[in-house]
């Protein structure tokens, strides 16, 4: 997170507008990706800010791979997000309005190795069997796609 670092420098914890990507990893059993987040101890979507020059389809890839050791072959724009359900105070205190471009991804390779710096765990999930301790920005991103999936069904 270099871009975020270096603009907390100048603006401390203040609110930022912070736009990123995040990855609904959907494996062939139907289960959902979900990494446990060092940062705020809750389960969430991997996925992370934009560095200067990326295109948002290149933070979702790099943020995958970073995070989970996976590699999307690819990825499918599902929704953009923002507004004030997507406001968040992180437990240190930084504050931020995401703006987050939502990706789907149900062809990938690899093998999952999590991020020692980020993550403390990885597991895919039944939608039926969710974590109650997910990552609040991110409830609405998933509650979207389950909601979807009921549709098809």
């Amino acid at each position: 997170m270099g871009y975020i670092k270096d603009l907390r420098k100048i603006v401390g914890s203040r609110p930022i507008i912070m736009v990123g990507a995040c990855v609904l990893l959907i494996d062939n059993r139907n289960r959902i990706l979900l990494q446990l987040r060092k940062d705020n101890h809750c389960w969430g979507l991997a996925g992370g800010s934009m560095e200067l020059g990326e295109s948002l389809e290149e933070v979702a890839r790099r943020e995958l791979r970073e995070e989970t050791g996976l590699t999307a072959k690819d990825l499918e724009l599902i929704n953009i997000y923002s507004g004030e359900a997507f406001y968040y105070k992180y437990p240190h205190g930084d504050e931020v309005y995401n703006v987050v471009a939502a990706y789907l991804c149900i062809d990938y390779k690899g093998e999952l190795v999590k991020d020692e710096n980020e993550v403390d765990d990885l597991r895919f999930f039944r939608f039926d069997d969710l974590p109650k301790n997910i990552s609040p920005p991110d409830i609405p991103i998933i509650n979207d796609y389950i909601q979807e999936l009921s549709k098809g069904e």
